[in-house]
């Protein structure tokens, strides 16, 4: 796992890959904007990456970061070189494991904002609730990993403002997504059923659509490798044979059910 790091003088770089020695991290979560706004591993290496509007989110992740005391975190777009299929494939079936293992994970809503947002004589919600509810942050295939895998989840509008985390906005979270309070609390997806965990995802997208199956291995502790080219259905297929395979071999002989 290749994380950022942010030196006490400010400056980001890249780390080596860390292999099974990972220092303590946190990480990102966030809705992708154009393809020549992100910053991607290739800018980093190259030192253009200040100049994207992406690295504004690098930016914000650092400054979180160190306010817990942290200087590494991870970032999708640049932490992994997409160039390198074998690393792809790892992070895809990695990536609910990195997620849960963060420290914190900062979601950056970048269609919510504090700013000019009344509140309504009507209304106990706070003025940005209502930006909040239709954010795309949770109509994206991706972000349904990143709302369940880690334990400390804040959310923040586009200016950096705290809005509250999984707990504090959990009703809210329950009634955009339909998601069990229960499993926002962190109990194990294990004891919800296979079928309520794909109606999690029912109205989910992705830009790639085999991600739609991708983005769900570690929903349902599986991995199969990324095919891209299969298509949706065939990918879902696989997914969920694995699924079916792993609970023949958890309720084999001699296996605990």
């Amino acid at each position: 796992m290749r994380l950022l790091r942010c030196d006490s003088s400010g400056t980001i770089s890249l780390t080596e890959d860390f292999g099974n020695d990972i220092p303590q991290y946190t990480i990102l979560s966030h809705t992708w904007g154009p393809n020549l706004e992100e910053v991607t591993y290739e800018d980093l290496v190259g030192g253009s990456s200040t100049n994207k509007a992406g690295y504004d989110k690098i930016r914000f992740c650092a400054d979180q970061s160190q306010r817990h005391g942290l200087q590494h975190f991870w970032v999708d777009t640049c932490c992994i070189d997409k160039t390198n299929n074998t690393e792809v494939a790892e992070a895809i079936n990695s990536m609910f494991t990195w997620y849960h293992n963060a420290s914190h994970c900062y979601v950056y809503l970048s269609d919510v904002s504090v700013t000019g947002c009344k509140q309504s004589s009507q209304s106990s919600s706070p003025p940005w609730e209502s930006a909040f509810r239709v954010s795309r942050w949770f109509t994206r295939g991706w972000t349904l990993q990143e709302l369940l895998a880690p334990a400390s989840v804040q959310f923040f509008a586009r200016d950096g403002t705290l809005l509250g985390d999984k707990t504090s906005l959990q009703q809210q979270i329950h009634e955009i997504t339909g998601i069990a309070v229960t499993a926002l609390r962190g109990d194990p997806l294990t004891e919800f059923g296979v079928e309520e965990r794909f109606q999690w995802a029912e109205n989910r997208e992705t830009t790639r659509e085999e991600d739609y199956a991708y983005s769900l291995l570690g929903i349902f502790k599986v991995c199969i490798p990324p095919i891209y080219g299969e298509g949706r259905g065939k990918a879902v297929r696989r997914l969920r044979k694995a699924i079916r395979d792993d609970r023949r071999e958890t309720l084999a002989p001699g296996k605990r059910p």
